[in-house]
């Protein structure tokens, strides 16, 4: 694992190293967003056992989006500088004590520090640095190898949901978490075995690089995708959760406003846990064929575009579901192009670094900029939702509008880029 001094070259676009580190960062992705994103099922169980309000666990799972995010800029530095390996232990370390700690948790602190702040912290120090990795081994097939690493989170999606469905009934809350951390701790193993950096590292450099602001398609991507960011998570939150099944966030109460697809549609308990389900399971197509029309055809950021055209035109669209089978097909439809903007996102964002050794810490600063948007996008919706007295219209049209703007936002960073010209890839 160690790393030359010399020049490295272009990169590799293939080979069996270079897949090895997609294979590597796929295992990451399942410990870090495939169990964020499982953490609504246990919600009924922390509301029953903790006695504490849906809005009060809900900031759990915020702040751990928040931090995945935020601590970005440092942790991509760090890959940069070299540190990849030391980072990505100690980022391990945290989310298997994390997963530990909220297995014997017994109250609301406890299980705050455990599961949104140590465990946030541990995915942010191993999130960003490792889809910059990838990137580095790869240039045309670059964007098929990061949505292939990001199908990790859908993959991880599938798995815990499905531990807990088998395990929880059988031997209880404590023993199924602890399985859970036997999952991330094999994984964990295996990406440490096999991780490798192609690129001498940059010990020289400031920590931030504010220059990198000052080249308005870089500015412009980054507001745009926190436009995108802003609205992606709504529908996760509101639509499919298994465990807002008769419980809302920010505060609402049960006769206020539940989930979408409990109140308004009616759907059970186990219905939810397979929308859930069926929203991971379509992001694995969506990641794989965004990134081969991207690689093959268009580029990442024109790819993007039109992706996220789409997705607000389906927010829009979603005000007109009414039915259990118009809700499974917007699940579907909007679950593989939201899917697309999540594997787009990181690699549109690399497209724009052409100095290879600062990959890391210019993904991680648009990462750290859009944390804000994921952590106040869900609990802004829910705040238009209350204000609807439970309907779900202003929310929906907020969403929307966001990825409206965020579409044109894009747009705008492609022109600042390229011009007009409307056949340059991108």
């Amino acid at each position: 694992m160690s790393i030359t001094v010399n020049d490295p070259g272009p990169p590799p676009d293939g080979g069996l190293q270079a897949w090895t580190q997609v294979l590597m960062g796929h295992l990451v992705l399942i410990n870090s967003w495939g169990y964020l994103t499982s953490f609504g099922i246990f919600q009924s169980y922390y509301r029953t056992t903790l006695g504490v309000t849906p809005s009060a666990i809900s900031w759990i799972g915020s702040v751990q989006i928040l931090l995945v995010y935020l601590i970005g800029t440092f942790s991509g530095r760090g890959l940069d500088a070299g540190y990849y390996h030391l980072i990505l232990a100690f980022g391990f370390f945290l989310q298997i004590l994390a997963v530990f700690m909220t297995s014997i948790s017994t109250e609301y602190w406890q299980l705050f520090l455990a599961q949104g702040i140590c465990k946030g912290l541990g995915d942010g120090l191993v999130f960003c640095p490792t889809v910059s990795l990838v990137a580095t081994y790869f240039s045309q097939n670059r964007v098929l190898a990061m949505a292939c690493t990001a199908s990790g989170g859908a993959t991880g999606g599938i798995i815990f949901p499905l531990i807990a469905q088998q395990l929880l009934p059988k031997i209880g809350f404590g023993w199924t978490v602890r399985v859970m951390a036997f999952v991330i701790c094999f994984n964990s193993a295996v990406a440490l075995a096999i991780a490798h950096v192609r690129l001498p590292p940059r010990r020289v450099g400031p920590l931030v690089e504010w220059s990198a602001f000052r080249e308005l398609p870089y500015t412009l991507f980054c507001a745009g995708m926190f436009l995108n960011l802003w609205a992606v998570y709504f529908a996760y939150f509101y639509v499919s959760r298994h465990f807002l099944q008769d419980e809302s966030l920010d505060g609402l109460t049960r006769e206020q406003i539940s989930t979408f697809g409990t109140q308004i549609i009616k759907v059970t308990p186990s219905m939810s846990l397979t929308i859930l389900l069926v929203l991971n399971a379509v992001g694995i197509p969506g990641r794989l064929v965004c990134g081969l029309v991207a690689d093959r055809l268009l580029g990442p950021i024109n790819t993007l575009i039109p992706v996220a055209l789409v997705s607000g035109i389906l927010l829009y669209c979603w005000a007109a579901v009414d039915s259990i089978g118009s809700l499974f097909t917007f699940c579907v439809v909007y679950g593989f192009f939201a899917a697309g903007i999540q594997s787009l996102f990181p690699a549109a964002c690399a497209s724009l670094t052409s100095d290879l050794t600062k990959m890391g810490v210019r993904t991680g600063m648009c990462f750290s900029f859009i944390s804000i948007a994921c952590f106040t996008g869900p609990p802004l919706a829910g705040a238009l939702i209350q204000r609807d007295d439970g309907g779900f219209l202003y929310a929906q049209a907020f969403g929307g509008s966001a990825f409206m703007g965020g579409t044109l936002t894009l747009l705008a960073a492609r022109i600042a880029k390229n011009g007009l010209q409307l056949k340059v890839r991108m």
